[in-house]
């Protein structure tokens, strides 16, 4: 990996973001809750501060926000969610993160690289499994060559970014890449990390839902590969 693959990307100037944060950080500021704020960093393991604003307020608060704006286009995705993940508090990522999920479709390939800022930069699975699933698995599904970078990303030593090449065929049901899903979860079925081996049996069990006999014949093959917890999640509903 070069130093340019791991810089942060450029924020593109944007009127709908400089609108769109204006609002969001008032109207997120007025809503905070301070002591509702430390129970929510505590349950996050600290990995943000809090504002301490409910998902169901915040929201309620994010259309009020986005009241009137218009519909974006890749670089206002772009520096909403790279100026969103400049704010320290969680709230402001979840944002970012609802906005991206809702107007993913605006955004090329070329996006991709803003989400692995994102992925990697305070990351959690708080972010980083929506991030996955809703953005990436969207943007691979519309533009095939993608896969390659998924490929690298399995292979990568960010525990983040081999969950989230794990789990981007989350919902791809019948469209799902079985050999690449197999393929991905044998290669890092040795993995130490709970949020890796925890991926690779969610990935699976929801797999399980379109092919349960695939999943089943293939923990059956290879299970003494995987750990423990791995197994036990990818055979969760399959009655074993």
């Amino acid at each position: 990996m070069t130093p340019a693959d791991t810089a942060p990307p450029d924020v593109p100037p944007s009127a709908l973001a400089d609108t769109v944060l204006e609002r969001l950080t008032a109207t997120y500021a007025g809503a905070a809750d301070p002591g509702r704020a430390a129970s929510m960093r505590a349950y996050m393991k600290d990995v943000a501060p809090f504002l301490g604003i409910p998902t169901t307020d915040r929201r309620t608060l994010s259309r009020a926000v986005l009241a009137g704006t218009p519909r974006p286009d890749e670089a206002d995705c772009t520096a909403i969610a790279l100026r969103c993940w400049l704010l320290p508090e969680r709230e402001y990522h979840y944002f970012a993160v609802d906005y991206l999920r809702r107007h993913t479709g605006r955004c090329s390939s070329a996006f991709l690289p803003v989400v692995r800022h994102l992925l990697t930069t305070v990351p959690w699975w708080d972010t980083v499994d929506l991030l996955a699933v809703h953005v990436v698995g969207p943007l691979v599904a519309a533009d095939r060559q993608l896969t390659a970078v998924m490929d690298a990303w399995i292979a990568d030593d960010d525990p983040w970014l081999v969950r989230t090449a794990l789990l981007h065929q989350l919902r791809y049901k019948e469209r799902t890449d079985t050999d690449r899903l197999f393929a991905y979860c044998l290669r890092r079925s040795g993995h130490p990390g709970f949020f890796v081996r925890k991926a690779i049996g969610w990935a699976l069990r929801e797999y399980a839902k379109t092919d349960p006999r695939a999943v089943r014949d293939f923990v059956a093959r290879e299970r003494d590969r995987f750990a423990p917890l791995t197994v036990r999640e990818a055979l969760k509903h399959l009655g074993e």
